[in-house]
């Protein structure tokens, strides 16, 4: 599995110029990366002299974070199966016209489930990005960066996630699935961004 390859093996895998790890799979690394930094940021206010009137939240915030981070670590290998069926589908034979018509349908539908997987990707990475809100804003302010790390990592992943989404809804046949999942994605994209900027707004250093 992907998501249990070392640091170094990953990385030098999505280097190796084959179809996956690509970048749906990565950002769902990044957003499961965003969701580790604003637990860390939770874990590093809960318990802290200082905080003692946000521990109980700090703690909601660390539960739910973990919760998603574990759900991201799993869509790294959701996204490559998902593409690993399209490539499948195109290999169904395709001498006749049943196996031509079964052939056809596999490949939509293994386009449809592609589509599906980073959109969810996109939805969460949102959430942390949410959530990565409450410790920047009321969390260890040692560890600010860290949370502001975690909005940047969340808005990346939630937009590389949204291009790969758009991509594979272009091969697409069904009008109506391409109408309702571009409606999700446009609504998304636009969140994120203004989230990310919403957000990072509270990042006073200097």
């Amino acid at each position: 599995m992907l998501a249990d390859l070392k640091t170094t093996d990953f990385i030098n895998q999505t280097a190796a110029g084959t179809p996956v790890p690509g970048g749906g799979s990565v950002s769902a690394l990044s957003a499961a990366l965003a969701a580790a930094l604003t637990e860390m940021v939770a874990n590093l206010t809960a318990g802290k002299k200082g905080y003692e009137t946000v521990e109980k939240e700090m703690q909601d915030v660390a539960a739910s974070v973990k919760e998603l981070r574990q759900k991201l670590i799993a869509e790294i290998d959701n996204d490559s199966n998902a593409y690993n069926d399209v490539l499948a589908a195109f290999k169904l034979p395709k001498t006749t016209e049943q196996e031509n018509e079964r052939r056809r349908q596999a490949i939509q539908d293994a386009m449809k489930n592609a589509a599906r997987v980073p959109l969810g990707v996109a939805f969460d990475a949102l959430q942390v990005m949410d959530l990565a809100e409450t410790v920047i804003t009321s969390g260890n302010r040692n560890a600010v960066t860290d949370g502001a790390v975690g909005v940047m990592l969340g808005r990346t992943a939630a937009l590389g996630a949204l291009y790969n989404v758009k991509i594979n809804l272009a091969s697409v046949k069904d009008e109506a699935f391409v109408e309702e999942m571009m409606r999700e994605v446009n609504k998304l994209q636009s969140r994120v961004q203004e989230r990310e900027k919403e957000i990072l707004s509270y990042v006073k250093i200097l």
